[in-house]
């Protein structure tokens, strides 16, 4: 005890420690700064080879395309929307992943319970609403004046389906003071303007 006491007291040895210390901090804060300018060109320059691949429309009953698996939105408790913009009820998706288009009530791009401004109080409404192609350049739009805070988001988006599934879910749009939906009854937006303020 009384040995390192006596070290430390030394200025050489506080020197090195004090030199190390400095060099840490250094390297630390060059890492920091590189990370941040990295970040900030991901933010800034979208690659421009990175498409969103935009569905063709094709109808799987009229269709000699054999669809092998289907994504979907998986977490609808009793409807779910897949990649081709049907919706069916959860009793209804084949093992494939994709709804069964023979039954009856499975439908395609289904805008029920969708408003004018793109806003659904049913999410996979909303996302069979999104498939349809004549929304491309809607939302083409909004992913070239996407801002800076969603711009990590969008450009991870691989294709028109993702897409749709992640503009429909509920956003910081969507709420009013953190807390409150604008609009209870239509929270789930694939358009570019917020839900509707409903006076309280």
């Amino acid at each position: 005890m009384m040995v390192l006491r006596r070290l430390l007291r030394k200025r050489w040895v506080l020197g090195v420690v004090f030199g190390l210390s400095l060099i840490y901090f250094l390297t630390s804060t060059l890492k920091q700064e590189e990370r941040t300018i990295r970040d900030r060109t991901l933010l800034e320059v979208r690659d421009s080879d990175h498409r969103i691949p935009w569905k063709v429309r094709f109808n799987l009953g009229n269709s000699s395309r054999q669809i092998i698996q289907c994504r979907n939105s998986i977490q609808g408790k009793t409807l779910l929307t897949d990649e081709l913009g049907y919706v069916c009820e959860r009793k209804d998706l084949l093992v494939n992943g994709c709804c069964n288009v023979n039954v009856p009530s499975t439908r395609q791009y289904i805008c029920k319970s969708c408003l004018a401004n793109g806003c659904c109080s049913i999410y996979e409404y909303c996302v069979s609403c999104c498939l349809q192609p004549d929304k491309q350049p809607l939302l083409e739009h909004f992913l070239n004046r996407a801002a800076e805070g969603f711009q990590n988001l969008f450009t991870a988006v691989e294709d028109h389906f993702e897409l749709c599934l992640a503009k429909c879910r509920t956003s910081s749009q969507s709420v009013q003071h953190e807390n409150t939906y604008r609009n209870p009854q239509a929270k789930y937006c694939y358009g570019e303007s917020p839900p509707e303020l409903l006076p309280v």
